[in-house]
């Protein structure tokens, strides 16, 4: 890259090669590419400019660290607190009023099962009620053909 004029940074060194990024920055390889840009570029930056930085990075890592240590905490606590309360309202749950809750619907059950027989029951009557009704009509019908027959034939 440098023999080509390429700028040379971090980002276009791992492009390149065909790796991350976070690898331009490990020890050993990233001194050989701050030296290649110090041969682009003469004008060096101060040790303790990199210090700084480095020092920054760090601090800043520590307190995401710290962080990440609360919420994880706040977390757990809320949790618990989440659980606890929980088993507070199964706690206060009566298991006398559901016992009487179940027996109720238990015997609301049985009369709508009841209920459900007798309409069966009832279905069945009135259709076979109605099957005789239709065989009675058809028979009246057939019976008043003849009548008027005879009657028209007397005629």
């Amino acid at each position: 890259m440098e023999q080509q004029g390429k700028k040379i940074t971090h980002t276009a060194v791992a492009r390149t090669a065909g790796v991350s990024t976070w690898l331009t920055y490990t020890e050993g390889i990233r001194e050989h590419i701050e030296a290649a840009q110090q041969r682009q570029h003469p004008t060096t930056p101060s040790p303790a400019r990199t210090r700084s930085t480095t020092a920054t990075l760090r601090t800043e890592l520590e307190l995401a660290r710290q962080e990440i240590r609360t919420l994880r905490e706040d977390r757990d606590r809320m949790r618990k607190a989440i659980q606890h309360q929980l088993g507070q309202q199964l706690d206060a749950l009566d298991t006398g009023h559901l016992t009487a809750r179940v027996d109720e619907l238990t015997r609301t059950n049985q009369r709508l099962e009841d209920s459900l027989q007798q309409a069966t029951d009832d279905n069945h009557r009135l259709q076979a009620r109605v099957d005789t009704l239709e065989t009675d009509l058809a028979a009246a019908r057939t019976s008043l053909r003849r009548m008027i027959r005879e009657e028209n034939t007397n005629r």
